[in-house]
């Protein structure tokens, strides 16, 4: 009897209620950040040395960014993303006071001119960039739940508000690079929500005209423009870095000089390692180099859309959608900078360039990336939800019963995500209801209808 208990044992095949990890975007992220703490030192390694006494001081920070990157990561792919929907008013809060902490004296710490950190005793916190994750969570729950009213101007005015309001207070650190961040986020996700476009048509006008107000009661942007448009006018002033930039890109070439053998990394080229460590791996890798950078932030881009496309509801999609989003404009703006595509503004490039606080937002986003990919398989649950005796043991997971129901929906050795198809119907309704509205027709059909309605499965 034993030895034919634990034939059945091995025979019977086990399934899970949740996807596995999305290990390609696992690798991708882990890859880029090693890559990022090579290239940071290879960049900074003559300037901490000069102005540090420590050509490793970049290094040590970068490091300890990507370990606390990595635990974010991990802790939040094992937490249910749904959470984030119930807590999306604390973190919009918290995001709030980060940016008001930063006016505060002795709180704020004031580098280059800007208010735009908050010091702690081994690192300074960027409290712009905890405010986008918390934009995203915010505007993901709402749009999820108010669906319906994205169609209508009113029912995007609280989307609004909020974005302009934490817009004003990041131009007032001052951070324009951030602010132009913000605003393309909000209106890529509004474009996600539903938002018609003449919504966005609307909101041109005024939104140009405050952008041409900013840069002319600042001298500084007003010079940065200039400088954009024609940079040897100024070439020892605000053209400097740009120019610079073209100089290591174009040294470069197709293949590099050589990992470690930069000119520019000498005092040259200013924040050669974080907004401009695009630079120095062209001028050091060179086009291939470059090209093979810009791919793998593609290819995490990618994975991220496909991942709020399977996702079982819209908070998650919208979730998924703004991640995606917030990557590849960041992205965009960093690489066009740097290539003299747009004028000059300081933005970090995703998991590379130097920085404890994008390196722990961003890594914290894929986190939530993954706990939507694994969280998102809830038809099968929904199927056997009835059958689960949370009193047992082994049915506290999946359960014997639930087994059983499973088997008749997956093909023996497949996976239940293999049957779960996303279906934006059941956003609202509780399992029960949900029961066998989101599995494939063959599988389903396997279940008798009385048995459906009393919440029971055919033995």
């Amino acid at each position: 009897m034993k030895k034919k208990a634990d034939a059945q044992k091995q025979a019977a095949p086990r399934f899970s209620i949740f996807g596995g990890f999305d290990v390609p975007l696992i690798v991708l992220v882990a890859g880029l950040l090693g890559f990022g703490v090579l290239m940071v030192y290879s960049a900074s390694s003559y300037n901490a040395e000069v102005n540090y006494g420590n050509a490793y001081f970049y290094l040590y920070k970068q490091l300890f960014g990507a370990a606390l990157g990595l635990t974010a990561l991990f802790a939040l792919a094992f937490i249910d993303y749904h959470r984030l929907e119930k807590l999306r008013y604390i973190v919009l809060g918290l995001s709030f006071v980060l940016l008001i902490l930063v006016f505060v004296p002795g709180v704020g710490v004031e580098m280059y001119g800007a208010r735009r950190w908050i010091g702690f005793p081994f690192f300074t916190l960027q409290a712009s960039e905890i405010a986008k994750f918390g934009f995203i969570i915010f505007t993901a729950a709402y749009m999820a739940r108010r669906h319906k009213r994205m169609t209508r101007f009113t029912g995007i005015l609280p989307i609004l508000s909020v974005g302009f309001a934490m817009c004003a207070l990041i131009i007032l650190e001052p951070n324009m690079s951030i602010t132009v961040c913000v605003v393309i986020l909000m209106f890529a996700m509004l474009f996600i929500g539903g938002a018609r476009i003449g919504h966005f048509a609307l909101l041109a006008v005024p939104l140009l005209a405050a952008v041409v107000l900013l840069i002319v009661i600042e001298p500084y942007r007003l010079n940065r423009l200039t400088a954009f448009l024609n940079p040897w006018e100024s070439p020892l002033d605000e053209g400097y870095q740009l120019i610079q930039s073209f100089y290591s890109l174009s040294s470069g070439g197709l293949f590099g000089l050589g990992l470690f053998n930069s000119r520019q990394k000498y005092l040259f080229l200013p924040f050669s390692e974080s907004d401009f460590i695009f630079s120095v791996i062209g001028e050091e890798l060179g086009f291939f180099g470059c090209s093979l950078v810009i791919f793998a932030f593609v290819c995490i881009v990618v994975r991220a859309v496909n991942i709020a496309r399977r996702s079982a509801d819209r908070f998650g999609c919208y979730l998924a959608g703004g991640i995606a989003a917030l990557i590849g404009v960041q992205v965009l703006v960093n690489i066009a900078v740097v290539t003299g595509s747009i004028p000059p503004t300081g933005l970090p490039l995703p998991f590379v360039s130097a920085g404890t606080s994008s390196l722990l937002v961003f890594c914290a986003g894929v986190g939530v990336l993954l706990s939507i990919n694994r969280f998102s398989h809830k038809s099968i649950k929904c199927l056997v939800h009835q059958n689960r005796n949370p009193k047992r043991k082994r049915d506290r997971r999946i359960g014997h019963k639930v087994e059983d129901v499973v088997g008749q929906a997956v093909p023996k050795g497949g996976h239940a995500k293999d049957v779960a198809l996303p279906d934006k119907q059941i956003d609202a309704l509780p399992p029960k209801q949900n029961t066998r509205q989101n599995v494939r027709g063959k599988a389903s059909d396997k279940i008798e209808p009385d048995a459906r309605q009393k919440g029971q499965m055919r033995p």
